[in-house]
């Protein structure tokens, strides 16, 4: 074989392990980054997933496991969405087609997929305290020792549980390497005071000293200037250090501080970590990366071809390029139509308009209380596309604010919002607002502030998983007093459940599912609740079956099938979980015998439960009233894969329901009449 071939033969298909990696030159490793890119756009464009920030890291991974004996050596890879290459690396390149996919690759890391994941978070901002708490441990002589790296992204890093990470690292001198993967964004353009901070750090990469270099420049400036400086103390020694060095704000917390390094230049980054590795103390190498690196239309694209290609949809790239994955239509020739065939039989109707989605009814909503009331604040945590809060950024920007990745501040910001007098709203996802609840029962519910949570992704979210599912808010709302709790059963109950979330003096809750609505028409304007009361949607005999938020949908569906089986259920929406419609449910309970709840939450502390406490402190004989039966998400993590497959696999079905509405009239607890 001759040299020219063995040099443009594709390295990537011999790499089955990082082990593969090591004696290959600088040359070689960055070709192998540049085949694992091309892999990842390939692969992912084909079949979905998040895409511009694994674009961005396939050097990063690539010097890392080429440096690093993994798993011994920990690499903690902040969120997971940037771990791809990671994945392509460790042995699963032929699995990635699976990624996202039911039963497939997890969309993040996950410890028992691979020894080489060494943390399965999927929430930002966690891996500097994994990695702290790893490297201590290891200090202690728990465990085998080895390096640790935790890779975070600029927009983890507004995430305040990072600072109080890099606080620990920096007291106890923790030896360990915090590799900031700089790209100026997260899903969302960055914000706020760090991110000016970060583009100034970008701007200026030659002008990065040692503390004590800089220091000792400023006292020796000529025309006197420098014995001025140092008479005038360390604050404004400090101040203008800062200013001309801003790795320094890692200094400040004793942290080493290696920048800008090109992320893209393996050989630079190896030669940087190298040193990093051997300070024996904290260093954070602050590298500069672009999101959708090697992708034309995110890298050349700016913040809105980042923004856009954070994630691609399946089939959105063919070739390398991006493609218009929607099928086209083909017309119908003169040639394919008989003559007999009347014109106006060929002439197709037209297509039904398909249900908006729930985050865009949210959206549109919103926009209109702020457009009413301009005491209606929208807050978001770095997700104002995702959770809705966009439109009202481009319409209201007066009435929107983004902290950043950061839930804990925007729910304290809304409470002092709320002690002004506004009415702020919190968009933000059902999953990541679990990371504010102490500020949810402090600092809202214990002073009976008046601020609204719009918990988008309420329920199985599908393709990204148990990290993101929203199963628990149901429960961890109904604990707290005075606070309200309802959910949708379809697009117009949301119109008006926003509004008299919104109207209620005090806190109010409101949740709803990812995708496409009911396709009911949207309400002209909207309407107050009353607070605490439900709605009976059908009246039947024996079976009630009771739906809470997306519940009411798929109980409407049983009640059809049930009616085939000559089954006549009443079919209710309880519309509140909190305060739950006491009347409603005694009413069902002496009138039924059974009452089926259904609810896309975890049993422990729901819907159902709420209604079984109510019943048994109410009723002192069983006998006087109905069984009931509840119907949710089991008792574990519910992994990932689209929704009607999760759906299946849990029982949160019509037809799963119907048949445990059977199996109970078979085994004599709701007699058929």
């Amino acid at each position: 074989m001759s040299e020219e071939t063995k040099d443009t033969k594709p390295l990537l298909p011999g790499i089955a392990s990082p082990a593969d990696l090591k004696g290959l030159s600088d040359e070689q490793l960055q070709r192998v980054a540049d085949e694992t890119r091309s892999y990842i756009i390939d692969v992912i464009g084909e079949i979905g997933g998040h895409f511009g920030a694994n674009l961005g890291t396939c050097e990063i991974a690539v010097a890392l496991h080429s440096l690093l004996e993994s798993p011994r050596d920990k690499i903690l890879w902040d969120v997971g969405h940037q771990a791809y290459p990671h994945k392509v690396l460790t042995g699963r390149r032929d699995q990635l087609s699976t990624i996202r996919q039911y039963e497939g690759l997890a969309p993040f890391c996950s410890i028992p997929e691979s020894e080489h994941d060494i943390m399965g978070a999927g929430h930002a901002s966690t891996s500097i305290s994994y990695g702290v708490g790893l490297k201590e441990a290891m200090r202690k002589g728990i465990g085998e020792d080895g390096k640790v790296v935790a890779v975070i992204g600029d927009g983890a890093l507004t995430g305040g549980v990072a600072y109080e990470a890099m606080h620990a690292a920096g007291g106890y001198q923790t030896p360990m390497v915090i590799l900031l993967n700089d790209n100026g964004m997260s899903i969302s353009p960055n914000v706020g005071a760090l991110s000016s901070y970060f583009q100034r750090a970008r701007l200026k990469p030659g002008l990065f000293h040692a503390r004590e270099e800089v220091e000792d420049r400023l006292t020796r400036l000529p025309l006197g200037l420098g014995k001025r400086i140092e008479r005038l103390g360390p604050e404004l020694k400090s101040a203008i250090k800062a200013y001309w060095a801003p790795g320094l704000l890692f200094e400040e917390l004793d942290l080493a501080y290696m920048g800008v390094i090109d992320g893209h230049d393996v050989g630079a980054m190896r030669r940087a970590l190298t040193e990093a590795f051997a300070a024996d103390r904290p260093v954070v190498v602050h590298v500069h990366t672009v999101k959708g690196r090697g992708f034309a239309p995110a890298e050349q694209g700016g913040q809105a071809g980042q923004e856009k290609w954070h994630a691609a949809k399946p089939g959105s790239i063919v070739d390398g390029a991006p493609t218009d994955s929607k099928p086209k239509l083909v017309p119908v020739q003169e040639s394919d139509a008989p003559a007999s065939i009347a014109p106006e039989i060929l002439e197709m109707p037209e297509p039904k308009a398909a249900p908006p989605q729930y985050t865009q009814v949210f959206a549109d909503s919103l926009v209109s209380e702020a457009a009413r009331d301009p005491r209606v604040i929208g807050i978001t945590a770095a997700m104002a596309g995702g959770a809705g809060l966009q439109k009202l950024a481009d319409e209201r920007p007066d009435q929107y604010y983004d902290v950043g990745i950061a839930e804990q501040n925007a729910v304290l910001m809304a409470s002092g919002i709320a002690l002004q007098g506004g009415k702020p709203v919190c968009g933000i996802y059902s999953t990541f607002l679990q990371r504010a609840y102490d500020q949810i029962v402090h600092d809202v519910c214990l002073q009976e502030l008046d601020v609204t949570f719009a918990m988008d992704r309420a329920g199985l979210v599908g393709d990204d998983g148990p990290t993101h599912h929203g199963a628990f808010d149901i429960a961890y709302f109904r604990s707290l007093p005075n606070v309200v709790a309802m959910a949708p059963r379809d697009e117009a109950m949301l119109v008006h459940m926003l509004h008299t979330a919104i109207e209620h003096d005090g806190p109010a809750a409101l949740r709803y599912p990812r995708g496409a609505a009911e396709g009911v028409e949207i309400p002209g304007g909207p309407e107050l609740i009353p607070v605490g009361t439900g709605e009976t949607l059908r009246n039947g005999e024996r079976v009630a079956l009771v739906g809470y938020g997306s519940g009411v949908g798929v109980a409407l569906g049983a009640a059809d099938l049930l009616d085939g089986e000559g089954i006549r259920p009443t079919v209710a929406d309880a519309r509140f979980v909190k305060p739950l419609d006491t009347e409603l449910m005694e009413r069902l309970a002496v009138s039924h015998d059974l009452i089926v709840t259904i609810e896309e939450g975890v049993l422990q502390g729901g819907f159902g439960s709420a209604v079984i406490e109510h019943l048994e402190d109410n009723f002192a004989n069983p006998g006087e009233r109905a069984r009931v039966l509840r119907v949710g998400l089991p008792d574990r993590f519910v992994t990932h894969g689209k929704p009607e497959l999760l759906h299946r696999e849990v029982g949160f079905t019509a037809e799963a329901v119907a048949e445990k509405v059977l199996a109970a009239v078979e085994s004599g607890v709701a007699p058929r009449h």
